[in-house]
């Protein structure tokens, strides 16, 4: 007898909603915006009192203007690369736009960058002028300049650097303007966006205006009820992505693109964040898992400080269940949520459903989130309690998403299917491999001063493994380097064990260790929050970091995260030892990336006693 079910393709692809953009350039974008609809609000400012302001489409060109013809007056060329080193904020997006209007080419830098990695990427970009926040960044580019020759101008945001370019360009008619923007087109280039890299210095992905409008365009369509009105409450988000990131600056792009209210919040400083949600009161969010975790997880723990987390746990469930309910209603393989449980959700929406969608503004309705999988459990919660949540996945050589969750059709645990105009291929080994108009030229060459193809007949090696189901979802199950193979023999992917733990309230980072060792064993890093949380509960306050390491109930409620995360896997897979340590991993020091990867080879080159340790027996 021959199996009738379906087998899963190994290909998916969706045709676009919009036809491409044939001529102009993102440039143009505050000025079409400024001629359709003047007075329409594209973005908001925070004003010294705190207050948002907004800020019009006309306002905004005459900006965009003004700053331009400063670059122009400053003698920037077209085709020279400008630096850009700063936080989120409203002067990053302003001078995107007013460099592409004067026919530059703008390159981000981390502001966390060191000063070696600032340098090489503004060595290896050749950039003209550079553009920092503070006057600590610009000491650190100034240490490196003199190996720079071709840096010509280091202005400082902090010190007027904005209202120095308006004035320099006083004179600069605004005719030569138009002239550069009309001397663009799609398929000149926008930027240099350099990938973090996990090793070895990064790289520049060379985006073209061309790869943004695919983008962009057909993210829009796509997602029309994120993009629309809420209750009459016109559609608006915070921005608190890093613009460094190409996921950050695919956001402010398409929301100038669809005149969606944009504001920008430069701290993600939990205090920070939820002050600024609470006064500009978004109606989405694009965010990575940290953030939905940590929103999740302080609530849990409000409600435990009030004695109430029994009822959390409760409401947390029966969200889980609804959304679950909810998501098989719209795949046909479900009735939808019961008449019981709408009335369960029903009494839980005022007591904790409410109070969550408060701390992220009270009318954030949907958020779209990308970097790492969601997991379903939060992803349910989030849908059981009024927030529904879009996954996506890509990389800087995509500018950001190549899938995405589909309105009324989620698929929870999975990154969703390709975005329209875009196809998706399994290859041989596991390798997700993508095509479409939004993937990049290619890397940036130095020497030619353009870009060296990096796709194979039109089809870009992405370096993750993954699986399409029989309805064109993807699931992304690891990075084919980071494959961990046990002296058995196993192949153990850590993403999902790793994703799973980081998830838990007392868990910031987790790295899954095993190659060439005989079983699977994990390094654990403990979340400040959370852990502050845990030792009020327990009256340990006063024990010392060193020493709660080994803590008998600690060690308890991480092995029991542990056991649950060992129950997504097969035995041979599980995670048999874990060693919790007593410092954090971080970019700085040297163990993540700006987009908060782990590097590997560092973090085993660094712990490798700890590493020796969980295969000696000691538990830790």
């Amino acid at each position: 007898m021959t199996d009738a079910s379906p087998q899963p393709p190994h290909e998916v692809s969706v045709p676009p909603l919009v036809p491409p953009v044939t001529d102009g350039s993102l440039a143009d974008i505050p000025f079409d915006n400024a001629r359709q609809a003047p007075a329409a609000p594209v973005l908001s400012r925070k004003d010294a009192g705190g207050v948002w302001r907004d800020v019009s489409a006309a306002g905004f060109a005459a900006e965009v203007l003004a700053v331009a013809k400063g670059l122009v007056a400053e003698g920037l060329r077209p085709g020279d690369r400008l630096a850009v080193m700063a936080r989120t904020t409203y002067e990053w997006t302003l001078l995107d736009f007013a460099a592409w209007a004067a026919g530059l080419v703008t390159v981000p830098v981390y502001p966390t960058s060191s000063a070696f990695q600032a340098r090489w990427i503004l060595q290896d970009s050749g950039a003209a002028a550079c553009a920092v926040e503070t006057m600590d960044q610009a000491r650190l580019i100034s240490t490196e300049r003199q190996r720079m020759p071709g840096l010509r101008h280091l202005w400082v945001l902090d010190n007027g650097a904005i209202g120095t370019l308006r004035q320099a360009g006083h004179r600069v008619p605004d005719g030569v303007v138009t002239a550069r923007r009309a001397g663009l087109s799609p398929d000149t280039i926008a930027t240099l966006i350099y990938t973090s890299g996990t090793t070895g210095r990064p790289k520049g992905c060379v985006l073209t205006h061309a790869n943004f409008f695919a983008e962009v365009d057909n993210a829009v369509e796509l997602l029309h009820p994120v993009f629309r009105s809420v209750s009459k409450e016109p559609a608006s988000t915070l921005l608190f992505l890093p613009l460094s990131h190409v996921f950050g600056r695919m956001v402010a792009i398409g929301c100038l693109r669809a005149r969606v209210r944009l504001g920008h919040a430069p701290s993600i400083r939990t205090e920070d964040l939820l002050a600024d949600l609470a006064g500009f009161r978004p109606t989405f969010l694009l965010a990575i898992p940290y953030v939905l975790e940590k929103v999740h997880n302080t609530g849990r723990a409000t409600a435990e400080r009030m004695g109430r987390a029994a009822s959390f746990d409760r409401a947390a469930a029966i969200a889980r269940r609804y959304g679950e309910a909810v998501e098989a209603a719209q795949h046909g393989t479900g009735p939808g949520p019961s008449l019981g449980l709408r009335a369960a959700r029903a009494l839980y929406d005022p007591l904790v459903y409410r109070r969550i969608r408060a701390a992220l503004g009270g009318r954030v309705r949907y958020a779209i989130c990308g970097g790492s999988p969601l997991g379903r459990r939060l992803a349910s919660f989030y849908a059981g309690a009024g927030v529904d949540v879009f996954e996506g996945y890509g990389l800087t050589e995509t500018t950001a998403a190549s899938t995405v969750t589909p309105p009324l059709r989620p698929k929870v645990g999975t990154v969703g299917r390709p975005l329209p105009g875009t196809a998706v291929r399994i290859a041989g080994d596991g390798e997700v491999l993508l095509r479409g108009g939004h993937v990049f030229a290619g890397y940036w060459d130095a020497e030619r001063g353009g870009a060296v193809p990096a796709l194979t007949d039109g089809w870009f090696a992405t370096g993750d493994l993954g699986e399409l189901d029989e309805d064109g979802y993807l699931t992304i199950t690891g990075r084919k380097k980071d494959i961990i193979i046990t002296s058995g023999g196993k192949n153990v992917t850590p993403a999902p064990l790793e994703d799973w733990l980081r998830a838990h309230p007392l868990v910031s980072q987790c790295m899954v260790v095993g190659d060439d060792r005989p079983y699977v064993t994990a390094l654990i890093t403990l979340e400040p929050d959370g852990l502050a949380h845990w030792r009020r509960m327990r009256k340990k306050d006063d024990v010392p970091l060193r020493d709660l390491v080994a803590d008998e109930d600690l060690l308890a409620a991480l092995q029991r995260a542990v056991d649950e995360a060992n129950r997504l896997v097969s035995r041979a897979e599980a995670i048999r030892r874990f060693r919790v340590l007593a410092t954090d991993f971080t970019e700085e020091g040297g163990h993540l990336t700006p987009s908060l990867k782990l590097k590997r080879a560092a973090i085993a080159r660094d712990f490798a006693a700890d590493i020796e340790a969980l295969y000696a027996g000691d538990r830790r």
